[in-house]
């Protein structure tokens, strides 16, 4: 084990065991962290990406210790994810692969190295039906995997690429079952992985609570579209107090939680105060928080009704910046927060990931709707998941990335903020719409244009912002 990633482990196993040395102990880790990723950087990723990631860093340091003080979560879940999780190379680089002599064997096999993290959505099924759900979701969807493709993706994930983190979306993931296996059986057979879930959080009851307790290799991340009246508009009337009765469950045992929140046109307002994150982080006891933007894939003008405006959008960076530096709240905004993984994460890029949904198709990324590859495809030929990474669609992807990569962070998306350059030069002949709302978009000419010039909008008003100045 290397000098750094013990130091760091022993002051971690400080801050989680001994309650009386704590704060101290927290201020300590955060000034060596400072050290070594501040006063000693080494020129190996832009200064500003490790600024940036210092600082995120540093928030969730304090918001592990806030929530350890008030008995919110248990010291058992934190070591666990210190163990899953925290190294040198995450402290570092934000690295979340498992070994190395895994990455450096697929680099030899495939010429790049793997993708750092894979977003896996096993159904499409979910108890609630919100409005402009980017799944498209509802409770007669069928669309589900077989557990044994399931189980057989993340143990390619984690043998093959050598991945240690993974996001499970849905659908509602907590309604997940198949071959008389839930999501929870696949955590518990991975223990060696840390998952997180994006849940609507209704279905967290009592034994869910526990059951995520004891496998302590997983974080549920809670949907909420502001308070109560924003939520429930969205989502449907009383799910807001459901998901209060869960939270309330998982401090109760000791699961520290994450909010996942969407901004749209009707919410914006609600999440450039700062009451919004003071309520979340200190009074409900988030322990992280997770921003997207709504994203626009359809036909019409009501496509767009929801999303921010790129003025709003610069707005939402700004309040970012400001609470994580000054309210030491963690939380990181798909779009705005480039900066903490150099540019986009999609493609399957070393820094990034891909994503496969309930009918197998592997995507770039849950907001780029297209596909080549389908992974029971891929199985019928003797394939494996990494060879979905090799398609013209992703290397297209990739490379765009590697040439974009030090321009404007505020505008990474390849889809959102560069969508005429997606159509031209991304997106291939053989590419296929996930849904009916992809298909159509690349028919509209009025979807073409409205993107376009929400681009160059966005370009005027964040190409001369300096970030972290």
């Amino acid at each position: 084990m290397k000098v750094k990633e013990t130091i760091f482990k022993k002051f971690a196993d400080t801050v989680i065991n001994q309650k009386q040395l704590r704060n101290i102990t927290v201020s300590q880790l955060d000034k060596y962290m400072f050290n070594e990723m501040i006063a000693k950087y080494d020129g190996k990723d832009d200064p500003d990406t490790q600024l940036a990631r210092y600082q995120l860093f540093s928030a969730i340091l304090h918001s592990v210790k806030r929530n350890l003080n008030k008995g919110y979560i248990s010291t058992n879940v934190v070591k666990k994810l210190k163990d899953v999780l925290v190294g040198d190379t995450l402290l570092v680089s934000g690295d979340y692969r498992i070994r190395k002599d895994v990455h450096i064997k697929y680099k030899e096999k495939y010429g790049e190295y793997p993708p750092n993290f894979i977003t896996l959505s096993p159904t499409q099924r979910c108890n609630l039906q919100c409005t402009g759900c980017y799944a498209a979701s509802n409770h007669n969807t069928t669309p589900t995997l077989p557990y044994n493709v399931v189980d057989k993706i993340v143990w390619e994930a984690r043998n093959i690429m050598g991945i240690k983190f993974i996001v499970v979306s849905g659908g509602e993931p907590l309604i997940y079952k198949s071959e008389g296996k839930t999501l929870l059986d696949l955590f518990e057979k991975y223990n060696d992985i840390f998952f997180l879930v994006y849940t609507n959080g209704t279905l967290i009851n009592s034994t869910v609570a526990k059951r995520m307790a004891e496998l302590k290799n997983v974080l549920p991340a809670i949907s909420v579209e502001g308070y109560e009246k924003e939520t429930d508009e969205r989502r449907g009337a009383g799910v807001y107090k459901k998901i209060l009765q869960a939270i309330d469950r998982l401090k109760t045992v000791g699961v520290p939680f994450a909010i996942s929140v969407t901004a749209t046109s009707k919410n914006v307002n609600t999440l450039l105060t700062e009451e919004f994150y003071n309520y979340y982080f200190d009074e409900l006891g988030a322990t992280f928080m997770w921003q997207f933007q709504f994203m626009p894939i359809g036909k019409g003008k009501n496509t767009f009704d929801l999303v921010v405006s790129p003025k709003e959008r610069v707005e939402l960076y700004k309040i970012w910046e400001k609470i994580v530096k000054e309210k030491k709240y963690p939380f990181a905004d798909f779009w705005n927060n480039a900066i903490l993984s150099n540019g986009c994460i999609a493609y399957g890029n070393d820094s990034g990931y891909l994503y496969i949904d309930w009918n197998g198709n592997i995507m770039p990324c849950v907001f780029v709707p297209y596909y080549v590859d389908n992974i029971y495809d891929l199985y019928k030929k003797n394939k494996t998941l990494a060879d979905a990474t090799n398609s013209d669609l992703m290397k297209r992807g990739r490379k765009w990335k590697n040439e974009y990569n030090n321009r404007n962070k505020l505008m990474p998306c390849s889809i959102r903020d560069h969508y005429k350059n997606f159509r031209e030069n991304i997106l291939t002949e053989n590419s296929k719409p996930e849904n009916k709302q992809a298909a159509e978009a690349l028919k509209d000419e009025n979807y073409f244009q409205t993107m376009v010039k929400y681009d160059e909008e966005l370009t005027i008003l964040t190409e001369n912002i300096n970030i972290n100045k």
